[in-house]
Formats: C-alpha cells, sequence, structure tokens
C-alpha cells in the first residue's frame, strides 16, 4: 500500500484528469487499493468526479467481500439506482447478492431480484447462480428451485448450488436425486461431492458416502482428492455415519488439516462417547500449533458431556477463558449446564443458568427438563424449567408436554398426566412420531413408531415375535415409562414399546443383512432406556453389531453393553 500511495501521488502530479487515459489509470489504483484497504478505497471513490461502474462495482465487490463492511455493498447499490448516472450491470448483481446472502437481507434480496429481470439480465448464469446461493442462504428454498428451473442455461455452478441449497435445507433425499440428474450433463467438481458427502452424511447412509469416496480418489483430479476442504466433508460423514475407524484414517492421511479439520475429528470422538480420543486430539492440535477455536471447544466441551465428566468440563470451559481468550457463547454454557444437569448437578445447572450473560435459550431450558425428569427432582421444579420453554416457544414444542407428563407419572400425579394430555389435544400439540431410517444396498428404508407401510411388513412384525420370546427366554422385563401412554393395561404398554421405529429397523436389519454385518441406524428422537436396554440384548442373542445415531450421540451396542456405558 505504501508503494501504491506514492503512485497515487505521483499520478496526481503528473496527469490531467481529462485525460483519456487517466481514468484507466485511476481504476488500476482503485481496484489495488479495495483489495488490502478499503478505507483508502472509499477516500479515493469520494474524490472521483465521475466514477464509472468498473470504480463502483469494484466498491462493491471490496465490500461484499469484507469482514465488517457488508452493509456498504448494500447501500452503494441502492445509492446507484437512486442516482442513476451509472447502471448497474451483471457484474454488480452478484457482489450485492453474495452480501444479502451473507446478511441474512432477506428484504433487500428479493428487492434485488426485480432489478435484475427490470435490466434485461434474467437470463445471465452468472446472476442466477448468484440468486440461488443467496435464496439458499435465506432459507427460502422454493424460490431457489424457481430460478433454476427457470433457467435458460446452465453450469456446474448452478447445478452445484442447488444441489448445496437442499443439503442445507436437510432433503438430502432430493440433493442425491439432482446429483444423479447432474451426472447425465456434467462432471462433477470437488464442490458438487462436497455437497453429496454432505447428503450421506444427514441421511447416515454409509455406502453412499463411501461411493462418493471412491468417486473422488478414482474420477476426480487428485488435487480434488487432497483438497482439505473436501476431506474435511469426509471426516464429518464418516463420524455421522458411525465409522469413526475410517474418519480416522482420512485425516491421519491428510497433508495439513486446518482447524475445521481438527474440530470435525474432535466432534466426531465427542459425538460417539470417546472422550479420552477428543482430549487426546486436542493435545496434538495444540502441539501441531493450530489454534483452537470456538467450534474446538464445544467439541471438547461435548467429550466431557457425554461421559459425564463435570470436572474436567469446567476445566476446559475455564481454559477456553482465560488461555484461549475465546468469549462463551450459548452452545458452550448449553454444554455446561447439561453437563451438570445430566450428571444431576441441577441446582448447579441452574446457578449456571441464572449467571449466564445471555437469555438461555429453549434447548437449555429442556436440557435441564429432561435431566429433571430422570432424575425425579420434584414437581414443581419441572413445572417451573416447563413453563419456561412454552414461552418461549409456543405451541411447538411438543417434548416439553410428553416430558412433564412423565414427571407426573413418576410421581403417581395421574389427574395432572390426563390433564397434559387433554392441553395437548385441545392445542393441537401432536407428539414428534419417532422415525428411523437405514440404508441397506444403498437404498433408505424408513420406519415410523408402529408403522405398516414397508413392503417387508408382514416378515417384520413376525420376526417382532420371535425377538420378543427370545427377550423374555433371557429374562427381559419392560420398562412402562417409555411406554405411549400411562392408562393402558401392561400388555398394551409392552405392544407399544416393542413397535417403537428403531425396534422395527433392527428387525428389518436382521431379516435382510448378511451375518457379520453391522445394523446402522438413524433415529430422529433419543433412544429411550426400554429400546436401549432391549437393543443391548439383542446385540448378544442375535450376535449383531447395531450401531444407532439418536437425536444426541451414538450408541454402539455389542455382546450386550453400549458405548455409552448406559450413561445418555
Amino acid at each position: 500500500m505504501s508503494q501504491l500511495k506514492q503512485i497515487h501521488a505521483q499520478t496526481l502530479r503528473t496527469t490531467s484528469t481529462h485525460h483519456p487515459d487517466t481514468a484507466f489509470l485511476y481504476s488500476r489504483v482503485f481496484h489495488f487499493s479495495s483489495l488490502h484497504d478499503l478505507n483508502y478505497t472509499f477516500r479515493l471513490f469520494h474524490q472521483i468526479e465521475y466514477p464509472n461502474s468498473f470504480m463502483l462495482n469494484t466498491l462493491i465487490r471490496a465490500c461484499a467481500h469484507s469482514n465488517d463492511q457488508k452493509e456498504r455493498a448494500i447501500t452503494l447499490f441502492h445509492a446507484m439506482l437512486s442516482e442513476g448516472s451509472v447502471l448497474p450491470d451483471k457484474h454488480t448483481f452478484p457482489f450485492v447478492l453474495k452480501a444479502c446472502a451473507y446478511l441474512f437481507a432477506i428484504s433487500e434480496g428479493t428487492q434485488v431480484h426485480p432489478h435484475v429481470l427490470k435490466h434485461g439480465l434474467g437470463g445471465d448464469v452468472y446472476i442466477n447462480n448468484s440468486l440461488i446461493h443467496f435464496y439458499a442462504s435465506c432459507g427460502c428454498l422454493e424460490y431457489a428451485k424457481d430460478v433454476f428451473e427457470n433457467m435458460p442455461e446452465r453450469s456446474v455452478v448452478s447445478w452445484n448450488a442447488m444441489i448445496d441449497a437442499f443439503v442445507q435445507s436437510g432433503d438430502y433425499d432430493d440433493a442425491l436425486r439432482m446429483f444423479i440428474e447432474m451426472q447425465r450433463l456434467f462432471e462433477p467438481d470437488g464442490y458438487t461431492l462436497q455437497s453429496v458427502i454432505g447428503a450421506c452424511a444427514g441421511l447416515g447412509a454409509l455406502s453412499l458416502g463411501m461411493w462418493a469416496h471412491a468417486y473422488v480418489l478414482r474420477k476426480c483430479d487428485p488435487n480434488v482428492g487432497s483438497d482439505v476442504l473436501v476431506n474435511n466433508s469426509l471426516v464429518d460423514m464418516y463420524c455421522k455415519c458411525g465409522s469413526l475407524g475410517i474418519a480416522r484414517q482420512v485425516f491421519a492421511r491428510m497433508r495439513k488439516p486446518d482447524v475445521n479439520s481438527w474440530n470435525s475429528i474432535i466432534l466426531g470422538f465427542a459425538m460417539h462417547g470417546q472422550g479420552e480420543a477428543a482430549f487426546e486430539y486436542f493435545n496434538c492440535m495444540v502441539n501441531e500449533k493450530v489454534m483452537p477455536n470456538s467450534v474446538t471447544f464445544v467439541g471438547v466441551l461435548s467429550a466431557c458431556n457425554h461421559r459425564g465428566l463435570v470436572g474436567e468440563g469446567q476445566k476446559y470451559f475455564d481454559m477456553m477463558i482465560t488461555e484461549y481468550k475465546i468469549r462463551p457463547v450459548l452452545e458452550h454454557y448449553g454444554c455446561l449446564v447439561d453437563l451438570h444437569a445430566r450428571a444431576g448437578l441441577i441446582e448447579e445447572a441452574l446457578d449456571i443458568v441464572s449467571n449466564m450473560p445471555m437469555k438461555p435459550d429453549a434447548a437449555i431450558w429442556r436440557s435441564l427438563l429432561d435431566a429433571c425428569c430422570k432424575m425425579n427432582a420434584g414437581v414443581e421444579l419441572s413445572e417451573g424449567v416447563a413453563r419456561q420453554i412454552i414461552e418461549l416457544e409456543g405451541d411447538d414444542c411438543s417434548g416439553v408436554y410428553v416430558l412433564l407428563s412423565r414427571v407426573y407419572a413418576s410421581a403417581a400425579r395421574w389427574n395432572e398426566v390426563g390433564l397434559v394430555r387433554k392441553l395437548m389435544t385441545n392445542r393441537g400439540v401432536k407428539k414428534e412420531p419417532g422415525c428411523s431410517t437405514m440404508e441397506i444396498d444403498g437404498i433408505i428404508h424408513e420406519f415410523f413408531a408402529g408403522d405398516v407401510s414397508h413392503p417387508q411388513t408382514k416378515e417384520i412384525y413376525n420376526f417382532l415375535d420371535v425377538i420378543e420370546e427370545r427377550l423374555q427366554f433371557v429374562g427381559y422385563v419392560p420398562d412402562f415409562s417409555r411406554a405411549d401412554t400411562v392408562d393402558k393395561l401392561d400388555s398394551g404398554k409392552q405392544y407399544s414399546l416393542r413397535l417403537h421405529s428403531e425396534r422395527l429397523a433392527i428387525a428389518f436389519g436382521l431379516l435382510n443383512l448378511k451375518p457379520g454385518v453391522p445394523i446402522r441406524i438413524l433415529k430422529n428422537l433419543r433412544v429411550c432406556s426400554d429400546c436401549h436396554n432391549v437393543t443391548k440384548l439383542i446385540s448378544r442373542i442375535f450376535n449383531v453389531e447395531i450401531i444407532v445415531r439418536d437425536r444426541v450421540r451414538f450408541h454402539h451396542f455389542v455382546n450386550g453393553s453400549c458405548s455409552c456405558m448406559d450413561y445418555w
């Protein structure tokens, strides 16, 4: 910049502002300064009497790419429209939309769209790609799809943007379907594969993820196979698909893992309940001179949480603040509260909540209510916590009513149990149905609690009878506390328990998988205590490894025991 300022000074002394070459010379000075000193660029801009479109676009782009001045990109665009001396062109709109996407400025971005059409640029591929990214970033998936479907011409980037939009919104099946369609027209690149691998992670689809990994190694440029972003997505995918061993191998082969690589593997160890390994990798990360960030400590605190290591968790929380000068955010406090609450230290957890510098969210109160339910902490306390959640989320919180009904049931207050259920009915609150998915030969099979829609329903239910007989033979006693209703007879409760979604998935897996192949299940809710006990017994009776990823963590069931050591 010091050399550029000398050139700028020489330009002022030796050139005429009216010379035809001066505008080009200034545009070069302008372009360079925008990459290195935005404040200097703005001062230069205000001295130019008639800035051209290149200068305005350069300034808008610099603001859009900056860390703290993205709003100015939108302000400059508005000024450009109102003054009218320079019209926006095909280079202007992508920069403005980038800023809107980052700021989640849905109102401003949707106002940019008609200006694109007004200036006759509705068919521009680059602008349409930016519109897809903007709408997807703001959660407007339908608008993104409309832009994509109406594009007269599409590029690889168009397909990548749309596939990634589906992944970010959790529509993993649609993402994979679009990937298949894309392959008829374009060769996937590294960005495509990152999104596809992310979809496999979301579905818990290990064989599809392994296929994507093989595709990267065999068909993509070698640079893609060694790309840190692609490898980070592979580490994350293998962790989320329950194959921690392969995740470690991918990580070990990375030439230079970045902070996100370390975060992915540490979070992977945390969700699998391997606290010691998470701490070991954290120490290696520090020794490799990679600076931990806020996400790193979410991973380490989660590892403490899943093992009930209260002292270790407090140590890492204090280390984050004192040694690394990282200000705790809601996620860190959430880990700390959940850590204490699940360990039965509910009063200490409440103290943390009351001393937090920010307002606790519904997730923190839910973790407290869940702990109150498990620890029989008392009806009044549970009611107070439940009120906090309902105030924050309104009636869109079926899990709160379910937990509260269990609190009343544990206290044998059956009238209140009935009132809670009646309240749910009157307010139209429906309990989120349990859903378990599993993948066999690249096909995702979905089961809901009590499901009869699967083509193999008859065989599944017949095999459930076989499982039930084997369970009773080894002395299984049902835990009715997790049955759907409390006013059924014991036989009715037991029947509702055996129809939980993961039991249907386990029966299906035992019927269809070859001996020795683990059963891998992805469940949308936490595993209940009865299903947890049953799955342990099934793993021993049928000599099968069962891997369940529930809403919170992984459970590896082998030979009658679980990796969580019955702490979840």
